[in-house]
């Protein structure tokens, strides 16, 4: 029996800290805040604007805005890295594998939209945003691998090469942070049928 998928897992058990806020209720407004004006561009003094409460408030539950950009993008990676080691990423052939990998995917991007939406953003002015950017390239590159023995055994079509394929996938399933609105008529689900259908449906033999 595979394992939950990571957009399932539940979040551990958020920290305590001022009254009317915990730090995961800090950290979900302020990616927001984020996505919408830009890291960099966005204070303590705009986040504390925006949640209500002091500067001096907010350090209850967090050190500094950088800790909150590592927790968001930690909520983003982990839940991506996580999807390479559930057993549907492990075992089988590497076309399963792969349209388990894309289909997961796909359900972390849902379920955790405004942290993916802000790695998939970053442009990698600081260290921290470095080393997320690295990890985010491993992960594609473990993709490119799948594409590679799935080709090799004869499942994909082996006329595009592997890393232009893994490309191509993820240009389109990452497009969806754009447009994609949750808790419409489109679920989760039925999205990953879609996002599979046009692509994995034009690679395999």
């Amino acid at each position: 029996m595979a394992n939950t998928p990571p957009a399932a897992a539940q979040t551990p058990a958020a920290r305590r800290g001022r009254p009317g806020y915990d730090q995961q209720s800090v950290l979900r407004i302020a990616v927001e805040v984020f996505n919408l004006h830009g890291y960099e561009a966005t204070s303590m003094g705009v986040l504390a604007g925006k949640l209500g409460i002091s500067k001096s408030a907010i350090y209850h539950h967090v050190p500094s805005k950088e800790e909150l950009l590592r927790l968001a993008l930690e909520e983003a990676l982990g839940g991506l890295e996580g999807v390479l080691m559930l057993d549907g990423a492990t075992t089988g052939t590497p076309d399963s594998r792969l349209e388990f990998v894309l289909r997961q995917t796909v359900a972390v991007l849902v379920g955790r939209l405004p942290f993916v939406t802000l790695l998939l953003r970053l442009r990698g002015n600081t260290d921290m945003e470095r080393e997320a950017l690295s990890r985010r390239r491993a992960f594609d590159r473990t993709i490119t691998g799948l594409v590679s023995a799935a080709q090799s055994d004869g499942s994909l079509r082996d006329d595009i090469a592997a890393a232009t394929v893994t490309r191509l996938l993820f240009g389109t399933v990452n497009s969806i942070v754009e447009w994609y609105k949750p808790g419409g008529s489109l679920s989760a689900a039925k999205l990953a049928d879609d996002v599979l259908a046009m692509t994995l449906d034009g690679l395999r033999k």
